[in-house]
């Protein structure tokens, strides 16, 4: 059995040990990989951090000037029994705006602050309908691409973790009501990208951000970190734990052998 995997950091797992590829900011105990180990596959991780649906299928992914990752759907193998996706966060900026906005109250001024208060100047994004319909394109078209390169491929998308319960609250940022509102607001976009992509495509759906609530910041057993201060780990930020890794991959073992 070949799995394939394709996505964003949510599947990749930027700063979990033991590191798979660091360009990409991969972890070998993904969530792709456990799920390989329990099924004794074949696994093609192409999961990198940062990636877009539009990096997953029409361009380079653009990590530094001499570093840079092809589109995703390039190397999927044409005999993949099995296709994960997970995607979308980064086209609404969703874990980007919290890790911005959590730097911007540790060291405002600081050169991490200043340099993604350049890049967003607009800070914590709105969300429209027009932005979940253009995150449940991408996503749909991912579904299309994989289909016509590996035809016998079952496709699976797996949406995020619960970040944010209704109660949550990080313990290292004090966020306000309202900037809680917008992050959960981009995390309900997320989940209704998802749904809208599965119906319109027929790809199936694991909604672990459904599977996974009760288990967001805050919570007695936290399935994402918090922020982290700390320049080299800072981009694991509100990103699933080891823990959180395995209860993905667990919950796709059983849908799997449902």
């Amino acid at each position: 059995m070949i799995i394939a995997a394709l996505g964003s950091s949510f599947a990749a797992g930027p700063t979990l040990d033991p590191v798979a590829d660091r360009a990409a900011m991969r972890s070998a105990r993904n969530y792709p990989h456990l799920l390989g180990d329990a099924l004794g596959a074949s696994l093609v991780d192409l999961t990198v951090s940062g990636a877009t649906t539009a990096t997953i299928l029409d361009g380079p992914q653009v990590i530094a000037p001499r570093v840079q990752f092809a589109p995703q759907i390039d190397g999927l193998p044409a005999g993949a029994d099995l296709v994960t996706v997970t995607a979308g966060g980064n086209d609404l900026w969703f874990i980007g705006s919290m890790l911005a906005t959590g730097w911007a109250y540790h060291d405002p001024e600081g050169p991490r602050a200043r340099l993604m208060r350049a890049d967003h100047p607009d800070g914590i994004p709105k969300v429209t309908p027009e932005v979940v319909e253009t995150v449940a394109t991408g996503l749909s078209r991912i579904v299309a691409a994989v289909r016509a390169r590996a035809p016998r491929a079952r496709i699976v998308l797996v949406d995020y973790l619960t970040v944010l319960d209704p109660p949550s609250r990080s313990a290292e940022v004090d966020f306000t009501t309202d900037e809680l509102a917008a992050f959960r607001s981009l995390q309900d976009a997320l989940i209704d990208s998802h749904v809208l992509a599965a119906d319109r495509s027929g790809a199936e759906l694991v909604p672990v951000s459904e599977r996974s609530r009760g288990h967001g910041l805050g919570s007695a057993e936290p399935w994402v970190f918090d922020f982290i201060p700390e320049p080299r780990r800072t981009l694991g930020s509100f990103h699933p734990t080891a823990a959180g890794m395995r209860a993905v991959a667990d919950i796709l073992v059983r849908h799997l052998r449902a």
